[in-house]
């Protein structure tokens, strides 16, 4: 019988070591900080804008957006992903914000996704910005699937107060979920 207290620990800092490889791997700030999110931020609404039209519609309708440029995941049995990005509300950046996330079981392989999150009402964009640490929940909608299908933005906006756009997958591991997945306020 393995010790519990041992299994948990090595789990963590497998875990902590597999998000320290993911931060090392492309998506960091370097030395312009802001402004390099800012422009990563606005190429990757350009992209969404032109290849999932229908995401303009939520962009108009929601209170706010968060958008995670370039998010990078690995994992060999333990694993984890970081990235960092943008909250902007009226087309506006207020905050910059990490992602960050540590997984385990079966795994192995490395991607890279973008994400956005549309908060579609007033309660989650202040719950979200009130939070130290925001963590993405399985209630979050999905507006392109799998596929690469966008849904209207009329059947989505009534269903779930966050709705999550990932797109821009490149690697080797199969999907991404954001579920798990938390978000911190950073001074970048």
């Amino acid at each position: 019988m393995s010790n519990p207290i041992f299994s948990r620990r090595a789990f963590t800092m497998g875990a902590l070591a597999a998000v320290s490889v993911t931060a090392a791997c492309g998506n960091g700030i370097g030395g312009q900080g802001s402004q390099t999110i800012d422009a990563r931020v606005r190429a990757t609404l350009n992209e969404m804008y032109r290849s999932y039209p229908n995401t303009v519609q939520l962009a108009q309708k929601a209170n706010g957006m968060l958008v995670m440029p370039l998010v990078t995941e690995a994992g060999l049995g333990l694993g984890g992903a970081y990235g960092r990005g943008a909250l902007l509300i009226n087309d506006t950046t207020v905050d910059y914000y990490s992602v960050a996330k540590a997984s385990g079981g079966l795994q192995i392989g490395a991607q890279q996704y973008a994400h956005v999150l549309f908060f579609m009402t007033e309660d989650a964009l202040s719950g979200f910005r009130r939070s130290p640490g925001w963590a993405a929940g399985a209630d979050l909608e999905y507006v392109i699937s799998d596929r690469g299908d966008s849904v209207e933005a009329a059947t989505t906006t009534a269903l779930a107060p966050v709705l999550a756009a990932v797109f821009g997958r490149a690697g080797l591991r199969v999907g991404a979920t954001l579920e798990g997945t938390k978000y911190t306020r950073i001074i970048p």
